[in-house]
């Protein structure tokens, strides 16, 4: 840890910086897999869904930045190499290969949820540890990603509802 005026004690500093570069592994990844949704998708909604990609990966960046910054703030080191994100991310690898805006859509939705689940286990385990900071960053983050979960799941179709089972 390096040298800080933050007042946080040393001990919450290193578990959160801990915390949060295990969120930084996963937004790299979830950066990357945005990207190649992007340069790959096709179909009859191609530009609407390839801008839609680009915007996401857009976003999920600016998470990375948000969890890496906290990190330094923290006296900590953000750790956001390629090889640190491969080795460390949590998400299932991207699958290679397809084109088809459906499967990309449903590939981005779930890669998206993966990560905003382990955000919100994230906001409880900032709280435990009591650093309300890094929770607050950590649910601000999960706003953005719930957000853009809807935006991705609004190009797919909706299921019909069976009122019978309650759904």
């Amino acid at each position: 840890m390096h040298l800080t005026h933050n007042t946080l004690p040393q001990e919450i500093r290193i578990q959160s910086v801990e915390l949060l570069n295990l969120q930084l592994a996963a937004a790299i990844d979830l950066h990357a897999q945005m990207k190649q949704a992007h340069w790959n998708v096709r179909g009859p909604g191609f530009i609407a869904i390839h801008e839609l990609f680009d915007r996401v990966s857009g976003e999920v960046e600016g998470f990375s930045d948000l969890i890496a910054e906290r990190a330094g703030g923290l006296g900590g080191t953000a750790s956001g190499t390629i090889q640190t994100a491969a080795k460390h991310s949590y998400l299932v690898p991207y699958p290679l290969g397809i084109a088809d805006e459906t499967k990309h859509l449903f590939a981005v939705a779930g890669a998206l949820a993966a990560f905003g689940g382990s955000i919100r286990e994230a906001i409880e385990k900032s709280t435990a540890i009591e650093d309300p900071t890094t929770a607050d960053l950590f649910t601000e983050i999960s706003r953005g990603v719930d957000q853009e979960l809807w935006f991705v799941e609004s190009h797919l179709t909706p299921k019909q509802v069976d009122p019978s089972k309650g759904h």
